[in-house]
C-alpha cells in the first residue's frame, strides 16, 4: 500500500493524528517517573504538541520530522524554546544531530512502514540513537478491535516484537487506545516500551 505524501498532507489539513493535546500514554509514562528527563528525540514530530510538553516538563527535546510543513509549524508553536529544536530529517536516511538520547518517542510513526526488513531497521536505527540505558517507547496501531476502513496501520504483537527484540530489550507491550478520531471509535494500539541494551539477545536453549 503506497504511503502518502506526508507534506501534502500537512498542507491539506487534514491531520487527524494532530490532536493538539500530548499523547495520553506519553504523559502518563512521565508522570510516573518510567520516563525521566533527559535528552530527548521525537521521531515523526509532527506539529510539535508532544515534544513542547516535553520540553516544558524538563526534557531537551530534538523533533524530527519527514515533512518540512509540519516543521515550519513546530518552530512556530515553540517560539524559540531553548531546550527544543526541530529538524527535517528522514530518521531511516540520516543520523540525528544531539544524541545519544536518553528518551525516544514516536507516535505512530514506527507503524506506518508495511515492509518487516524496514520497521527492523526503524528499531535498530532507535537502538543506535540510544545512549546506554536509554528507553524508546512507541505508539502503534494495533491489529485488535473490530474491522475499520481508516485510522492507524495496523500491527500485530508478533510485528512488533519481531522488529524491536532483536535490537532493544522488550520493557513493556500492553493494549491500549489511541485518542477517538472523529465519528470513530477509539482505535486499537499497542503502547511499546523497550530499552537499550547491555548485552545482546541470547539465543534459547534446550536441554
Amino acid at each position: 500500500m503506497p504511503h502518502p505524501d506526508w507534506n501534502d498532507r500537512y498542507a491539506s489539513g487534514e491531520l487527524p493524528w494532530d490532536t493538539g493535546a500530548p499523547d495520553e500514554h506519553l504523559v502518563a509514562a512521565v508522570e510516573s517517573a518510567r520516563v525521566r528527563p533527559g535528552r530527548t528525540l521525537e521521531i515523526g514530530c509532527g506539529t510539535g504538541t508532544n515534544a513542547l510538553w516535553l520540553a516544558a516538563h524538563g526534557f531537551d527535546v530534538v523533533g524530527v520530522d519527514v515533512a518540512p510543513l509540519a516543521i515550519e509549524k513546530a518552530r512556530a508553536k515553540a517560539k524559540g524554546a531553548a531546550n527544543c529544536r526541530f529538524e527535517v530529517v528522514d530518521f531511516l536516511a540520516k543520523d540525528v544531530a544531539g544524541g545519544p538520547f536518553d528518551f525516544v518517542f514516536d507516535r505512530g510513526c514506527f507503524h506506518v512502514f508495511d515492509d518487516e526488513g524496514v520497521r527492523a531497521q526503524f528499531a535498530a536505527r532507535v537502538a543506535a540513537h540510544l545512549a546506554a540505558g536509554g528507553q524508546w517507547l512507541s505508539l502503534i496501531g494495533s491489529t485488535e478491535g473490530p474491522p475499520r476502513d481508516g485510522g492507524p496501520p495496523r500491527r500485530s504483537a508478533r510485528d512488533v516484537m519481531n522488529a524491536v527484540e532483536p535490537a532493544l530489550e522488550l520493557v513493556e507491550l500492553r493494549a491500549a487506545h489511541f485518542e477517538a478520531l472523529l465519528d470513530m471509535p477509539a482505535p486499537a494500539a499497542w503502547v511499546c516500551r523497550s530499552r537499550k541494551r547491555a548485552v545482546a539477545a541470547q539465543p534459547s536453549t534446550r536441554r
